[in-house]
């Protein structure tokens, strides 16, 4: 099933780096370690609209966002633990949802600002 409105490529102007964090043992049971980036994509960012958990997630001072990126091999890598950040910006969103199903083209991420990856 395709998308009823897919992203132009003049949407595609924000660049974007994919980490995920690396498993490492510190030596007392833990391992969490710290986020590497795996690669680089160009992504369309559109608004998440009005619903009742978005207006909740801006009322706490989280700003949701969808982002759509063109299917490949890479992008269909990438799932819920992964950090996502705005290379231009600076600005670093926990990936929620990881849709890369629902069309062939495009994998569709949902990513927040101010939340732990």
């Amino acid at each position: 099933m395709a998308l009823s409105n897919p992203p132009s490529a003049q949407e595609l102007s924000h660049r974007i780096s994919l980490s995920k964090r690396l498993d490492t043992d510190d030596g007392l049971g833990n391992t969490k370690g710290k986020f590497q980036e795996q690669f680089r994509l160009w992504a369309a960012f559109r608004s998440r609209g009005g619903s009742e958990a978005v207006v909740a997630a801006r009322l706490e001072g989280r700003n949701t966002i969808g982002v759509y990126v063109r299917s490949s091999p890479q992008a269909r890598t990438i799932d819920s633990t992964w950090r996502m950040t705005d290379v231009r910006s600076g600005e670093s969103y926990a990936v929620k949802i990881v849709d890369s199903v629902t069309d062939r083209a495009w994998v569709y991420l949902e990513a927040q600002t101010g939340v732990a990856p």
